[in-house]
Order: structure tokens, then sequence, then C-alpha cells
């Protein structure tokens, strides 16, 4: 056995001792999208410090909570906050978690995050289902040993992003009235916002809004064999000749009030999973 899948089995028992809830759809919360907990009739919450091997969050807009209950009638695992690589974790702790919800019987994975517009179509406040991604970040979680029983050493991933999942979320976004565009998701690593030259060469090479997370934790799911739903809330707007100075508050304040369309949006997906 790796070291890695002996971490792996030792966080799933620690969480078995203190709930044999199960579910096969795992989310992940993103800055400051939170909110979408309340929504989620739990059964069990467990805080991270109590899992071997997770770590503790450090952004004010994470809780750091693992939630056990349901959304829209459906059995979830939620993730309450996120790790980032900024915050000096290492890639194994960004993306653990991810391993552990496998381990615990999740097999679709949605992933939410906040990010930057740099589609001119796009407005702040709008949601974008993400159907690709590019990674920036300098890093790859998978780079190592590999574990074959985790997932095979060379992932596939001509379909990152589940195009049933897209589609179905699509059509409850234009039935609900969302706003929801589909574009690509470029990561970075942060902390810094980056530079008009840095926005310019991400639209000239593909990207559609930008972020930093999300990536990683879609590798490792992929890798493990997962179905992923991605989707972004686009809280501020990165058009180079148009740029003025980001505020993190005011980037949560967008955030959150887009949320409640977020909410709706995940809760009707995840009712049809």
């Amino acid at each position: 056995m790796s070291e890695l899948k002996a971490k792996i089995e030792k966080a799933a028992a620690a969480i078995r001792a203190k709930t044999n809830f199960s579910a096969p759809t795992g989310i992940i919360l993103g800055t400051g999208l939170g909110a979408i907990a309340s929504e989620i009739k739990t059964e069990a919450v467990i805080a991270y410090e109590d899992i071997p091997g997770f770590a503790k969050p450090t952004i004010f807009a994470h809780e750091g909570k693992l939630l056990f209950g349901t959304l829209a009638g459906k059995p979830v695992i939620a993730m309450q906050g996120r790790f980032h690589f900024y915050e000096g974790f290492s890639p194994e702790q960004v993306t653990f978690p991810v391993r552990v919800l496998n381990a615990l019987g999740v097999n679709t994975l949605i992933v939410s995050n906040a990010a930057g517009g740099l589609n001119r179509y796009f407005e702040a406040g709008d949601l974008m289902i993400i159907d690709d991604h590019i990674n920036m970040m300098g890093f790859n979680p998978l780079v190592g040993p590999n574990d074959d029983s985790l997932g095979p050493r060379f992932p596939d991933m001509s379909e990152p992003y589940s195009r049933e999942l897209i589609c179905a979320a699509e059509s409850i976004a234009l039935k609900e009235g969302i706003r929801a565009h589909r574009g690509v998701y470029i990561a970075v690593t942060g902390p810094n916002l980056e530079t008009a030259a840095e926005y310019r060469m991400f639209i000239t090479i593909g990207a559609d809004a930008v972020g930093m997370s999300t990536v990683p934790e879609v590798l490792v799911a992929k890798h493990a064999g997962m179905r992923v739903f991605g989707i972004s809330v686009i809280t501020d707007m990165c058009i180079p000749d148009k740029l003025k100075p980001s505020d993190i508050k005011e980037i949560i304040k967008v955030a959150s009030v887009a949320e409640p369309k977020l909410t709706r949006l995940i809760s009707k997906l995840t009712a049809e999973i």
C-alpha cells in the first residue's frame, strides 16, 4: 500500500467513526460560496481539523467543515471551504479531500469557484459553466509515484468536465432564467491578481475566466475516475484595457449576491444526478 493510500484510508476511517452517511455526489464550495451549505439538510458535520491529513483553510471565506446531508432530496457530502496552493499547502494537501471523498463513495464531483471574467460578453454576477480548462499553475498534483489502485499513470483528459452534466445544467439555467455562459477556466497560482498583459495573454490563448483553484481537484478527480461538473461565479471583470484595482471584499460581495442563482442551479442539477 502506498503512503498516500494509507493516509486516505486513515482519514476515511476517522470519518466513518463519526458517521456512516454515504453519498454518490460531492460538492466543493468556493470562495464566498459557502452559503449553499444552508440548503443542505445536514445529518453530520465534521471539522477539517478532526480529520487526519486535512489541513485548515487560512482564508476567511472558507469555513473548513465537511457536511453530510441531503440537497434537493439527494444525499451529498459537501466541503465548506477548500485549500489553495497560494496558502502554502502542497499539491497533495490541496487535493487530498477529493481522494477522501472518493474513498467515501463519491463518484460525481461538483466544483464551484469565484473567478475573474475575461470574456467581454460576461458581466460580474454571471455564472460560467466550465467546459474545459487551462492549467497555468506551474504544477500538477499527479506528479510523483503513481498508485495504480487510485488511478492510471496517464489519465485521459479528453472530457475533463462531463458533457452530460454540462447539457443538464444549461437546460436548468434556461428554464430558471439564470444567465449562465459556457467557457474555459484558466487556473493560476495567485495570490496576486494578474497584470493587464497577463490577462491579455489569457484571452489570446482562449480563456474566458481566471481563478486560483479547481484545476488541481479536477485532475485528481479524473485520475480517480470521477465525473466532474464545474461552475464559476464571475465576481469581477478582467478586461485589459478597462482594468481597475480589485477589492477582495467587493469580490466576496458579488459572489454572495450571485449565490442564490448558483444554489438554485446546483440544487436542481443535484436532483437530476
